[in-house]
């Protein structure tokens, strides 16, 4: 493979207007191609699909990670601490209603990440994270 693969992913929302606003406003995701069904955003470098479907959205299921109650099904990205701070910043000053505040997990253990869950606005789980140190990303 000569190229680093991008990722794709198409998910489900109530109202194509409310992901442009979320996705491209708040989360500051370029919009690439579009219809009256689907619209592509640049999710940091990645390809994710906003595909109108009401009857697919939201989340249901959590699982115990760390003592937090994550969303089951949710995507994401993994920034660097100082753009993953600056996001957090960034939707505290938006009132974005976390699911999971933005805090440390596993501190002082291998994969200490910072990490932040939030619903966008048809009701899908994002969870944005850093690593001070990148290499921990896949360590046991």
């Amino acid at each position: 493979m000569s190229a680093t693969p991008l990722f794709h992913l198409a998910f489900p929302v109530n109202d194509l207007a409310e992901a442009r606003r979320f996705y491209g406003g708040l989360l500051g995701c370029p919009e690439g191609r579009s219809s009256d069904a689907w619209i592509d955003f640049n999710f940091y470098g990645h390809q994710v699909v906003a595909h109108l479907a009401p009857e697919e959205c939201g989340h249901r299921a959590t699982s115990a990670v760390d003592g937090d109650e994550v969303p089951v099904r949710h995507f994401g990205a993994i920034l660097s601490m100082e753009d993953w701070e600056a996001l957090a910043d960034k939707l505290r000053a938006a009132d974005t209603r976390f699911v999971i505040e933005p805090h440390v997990r596993f501190k002082g253990q291998v994969g200490e990440q910072a990490t932040m869950f939030f619903l966008d606005p048809s009701g899908n789980a994002l969870e944005f994270k850093a690593f001070g140190d990148i290499s921990q990303v896949f360590a046991k």
